[in-house]
């Protein structure tokens, strides 16, 4: 803002604010405002973190969501929660972000509902971590991986569990073993 001689000259010297100092019980009073281990949903998306402080801060505030089941974090550069940890979070939305592996995810065990669409994730790898969780649905349109050669045979291999990918239920060819798809796709001329 402006200077408190330029704020003089113009008349609103009245509008300058002494900074006071914070005393510790004021920061203590601050950190229980926040109050982020009791937040059940939270929306923390489009947060433009550019700067190293931003992101300290960002993830001290994802360290604190002990209590979180529903998580939005939609396109905010992000490229690694590995260091996160969300016990009760069931769904997580990470969509427009920079991952390039399943690894580089929060821990998130009780997982119900991942998107990971429009990230950049070349490979499966890892995605078998998510197995002994009770995911039910999984988003990773717009992904690289998604043009792999048996995308979705691979995803439901991996996670016998998951009713949905990319919005579509499971079907049954979905689940076929890889010889009986091969013998089905053969013809046999005479």
């Amino acid at each position: 803002g402006p200077s408190k001689e330029e704020l003089f000259f113009r008349g609103e010297e009245h509008a300058v604010k002494e900074r006071k100092q914070v005393t510790d019980t004021e920061k203590w009073q601050k950190k229980l405002q926040e109050n982020w281990e009791n937040c059940a949903e939270l929306n923390l998306s489009f947060q433009d973190l550019g700067d190293l402080y931003q992101v300290e801060n960002f993830n001290r505030i994802l360290r604190r969501l002990i209590r979180v089941e529903k998580l939005w974090l939609v396109d905010n550069s992000l490229t690694d929660l590995s260091a996160i940890r969300l016990p009760r979070c069931r769904e997580l939305n990470v969509n427009k972000n920079h991952f390039t592996s399943f690894k580089q995810l929060p821990k998130i065990p009780q997982i119900q509902h991942l998107s990971l669409a429009e990230n950049n994730i070349m490979t499966l790898s890892g995605i078998s971590d998510f197995r002994h969780t009770p995911l039910e649905s999984l988003i990773l349109k717009r992904n690289p991986c998604e043009f792999q050669e048996r995308y979705r045979q691979l995803v439901f291999s991996s996670l016998p569990n998951l009713k949905t990918l990319d919005g579509i239920p499971k079907l049954p060819e979905d689940c076929a073993p890889p010889e009986s798809r091969g013998f089905l796709r053969m013809c046999t001329i005479l």
